[in-house]
């Protein structure tokens, strides 16, 4: 089994109308990005969430929460592996999507053409 299907349909769910939503196959399971950057993943009965470096160890605390490591070498700091224990309930479920949208990358603003290239602006004379 790659990822649980029923539980990325209630990802999609959750995530339904969420501006800049893409799906990609990723991690041996499923991805779901925002604005290009991953905000929640399913592998097998997990959710792959991100979270900040310094937050992993206290979070690994939690019930159903261990560390990202798919390959058997070193975890990934910053990522986490939340299993179903942590996620079968709705309230459960619901607090690990915020959770994980809260932590998703935010889009870079970007600056305005002119200001990025000077040699497009024209000069006063």
């Amino acid at each position: 089994m790659a990822y649980n299907e029923a539980l990325a349909d209630r990802v999609r769910r959750a995530l339904s109308g969420t501006k800049g939503l893409t799906e990609k196959k990723m991690f041996g399971g499923v991805a779901f990005l925002v604005d290009g950057a991953m905000c929640v993943g399913v592998n097998k009965d997990d959710l792959i969430v991100r979270c900040a470096k310094e937050e992993t160890d206290a979070l690994l605390t939690k019930k159903g929460v261990r560390e990202f490591n798919l390959s058997g070498g070193r975890p990934m700091k910053g990522w986490l592996l939340v299993g179903p224990e942590a996620t079968r309930t709705a309230a459960g479920f619901k607090a690990w999507i915020a959770f994980a949208r809260s932590h998703a990358p935010q889009p870079k603003k970007t600056a305005n053409k002119a200001a990025r290239h000077p040699k497009d602006v024209q000069r006063k004379t």
